[in-house]
């Protein structure tokens, strides 16, 4: 009996063994790629599930910050890249680390479909679009109320006395979400018109924060009755049950792209052309345009269900070239005057 028993034990030993082995064998088999990434928090977990569905041999490991600070940091470690890939970066920064020779060509499968403005258009490309994110305005229809403030329809409007410390946007140098509203009012205005408008807009001005979705948080909280901020957030921040009113000012929207590159330096090419591929994918368009109106690959974006009007046909001209080249140079005007509302770190 005692024999019977010892030799059950040492067989579901043995299997259990051979169990954890496998498990072992099979999670040191996997790839993991680093992924350095500006999406939204609450937009990650779906998108990097479904393309762990689609690869499970390839385990993606995030880091995440604002555009500004991701941007920042891949600069700073360009002697010792960290990042295998970049999914989600404003293109105006990839342009900024391509500059900087940090980035591998390469032409994604499926590349042929997506759209020719949003992409790098050399044949190789060290970019490709994933979706436009767009400035929008939210304001807090209750807390505007009490304060008898009315409804800005434009960029203009925001000048208006009557909101007096009750404006909050992003920092530029931090969010990608501020420095394209930036970049947009200095190209739709001209230079010397950007810069008087913006030192009208700071009078009124109560925090710069480090962070594109805040401002609308913001507002949908009634911290500040009125949040510059971008359509996705917008459209979340109502659909979560917030008092706002969604306004894309009437001059037109400053935008940029999100988009996917390969680090050059990337010991896992493979892995991360899997992830280039899968990005340009319409599997994974069709997750963007839960998001976003307007996305890489044509026919696919659906209308969010907050946000009146064509976005695309609504989008202000934006030279992605000038807004990447003088980056350096705005955003430094830019803190000189306008630094002293910046939200404490």
């Amino acid at each position: 009996m005692k024999t019977h028993l010892s030799r059950r034990f040492l067989l579901a030993t043995a299997a259990a063994l051979s169990l954890s082995l496998s498990g072992n064998l099979l999670a040191q088999s996997k790839t993991e790629l680093l992924v350095y990434s500006a999406l939204e928090a609450d937009q990650i977990k779906a998108y990097e599930e479904a393309f762990e569905k689609a690869h499970p041999g390839i385990d993606l490991k995030f880091v995440r910050d604002s555009t500004g600070i991701v941007t920042a940091k891949l600069l700073a470690e360009k002697a010792n890249p960290q990042a295998d890939v970049v999914w989600g970066l404003a293109a105006t920064s990839l342009m900024l680390l391509d500059k900087e020779g940090m980035l591998m060509p390469y032409a994604p499968k499926g590349l042929e479909a997506v759209k020719p403005a949003m992409r790098d258009p050399r044949p190789q490309p060290t970019w490709v679009g994933m979706d436009v994110w767009a400035s929008a305005v939210c304001f807090n229809t209750v807390e505007a109320a009490k304060k008898n403030m009315p409804l800005p329809k434009s960029w203009a409007d925001l000048t208006n006395p009557a909101y007096k410390g009750h404006i909050s946007m992003p920092h530029p140098a931090s969010s990608g979400t501020g420095y394209l509203m930036v970049s947009s009012w200095l190209q739709m205005m001209g230079e010397d018109k950007g810069w008087a408008y913006m030192d009208a807009l700071h009078e009124n001005m109560g925090s710069y924060t480090h962070s594109g979705s805040k401002p609308c948080r913001q507002a949908g909280a009634g911290e500040y009755p009125i949040g510059l901020s971008f359509e996705y957030r917008a459209n979340k921040t109502k659909k979560d049950g917030a008092p706002i009113a969604i306004v894309l000012p009437s001059e037109g929207l400053g935008w940029d792209m999100e988009a996917t590159a390969i680090l050059k330096t990337t010991k896992k090419a493979d892995a991360a052309k899997a992830l280039a591929d899968w990005a340009v994918s319409r599997q994974a368009n069709e997750l963007y345009a839960k998001n976003f109106a307007v996305v890489a690959l044509p026919g696919i974006q659906e209308k969010l269900e907050f946000i009146e009007g064509d976005v695309e046909k609504m989008l202000a001209k934006n030279d992605f070239t000038w807004a990447a080249s003088n980056r350096e140079r705005v955003l430094a005007e830019w803190s000189r005057r306008y630094e002293s509302k910046a939200e404490k770190r």
